[in-house]
């Protein structure tokens, strides 16, 4: 199963659009595009593959895999791109503004379900900008 991220590029943050399927099921919070610098930039855009992992600080979530130049990359639950985020993907079912979100727990867990129920065995993440 393939997990599409439709990113905007904004000063201070990336928020974006988070579809399975063709079908919008979340938005997303991430820190800004700073040249894939670990802990202070967004994710690279890309093909990544994806694992649902237990996290001994952020509980069930996923990990990214295969970014040139970083490790530890997690979509987990986070509100808030700035105080929460050393860049990673946070999914939310509402933006609030400013790299703000709400529900992250329950988007994250909409999306790890999506998942497990998918016949597939290897999961993805196609990151982009939306165009």
């Amino acid at each position: 199963m393939v997990i599409e991220l439709q990113r905007l590029y904004r000063d201070g943050w990336t928020d974006g659009e988070i579809l399975i399927n063709g079908i919008l099921v979340c938005r997303s919070i991430e820190l800004r595009w700073a040249n894939n610098e670990r802990n202070i930039s967004c994710v690279p855009e890309g093909v990544y593959p994806v694992a649902i992992i237990q996290h001994p600080k952020f509980g069930e979530c996923l990990q990214i895999n295969g970014v040139k130049g970083r490790s530890g990359i997690l979509i987990h639950v986070a509100n808030d791109a700035r105080k929460e985020l050393r860049g990673c993907i946070a999914p939310v079912f509402s933006l609030t503004g400013n790299g703000k979100g709400q529900h992250s727990r329950l988007a994250l867990n909409y999306i790890i379900e999506n998942l497990r129920i998918s016949d597939e065995m290897e999961h993805f993440i196609d990151i982009k900008s939306k165009k």
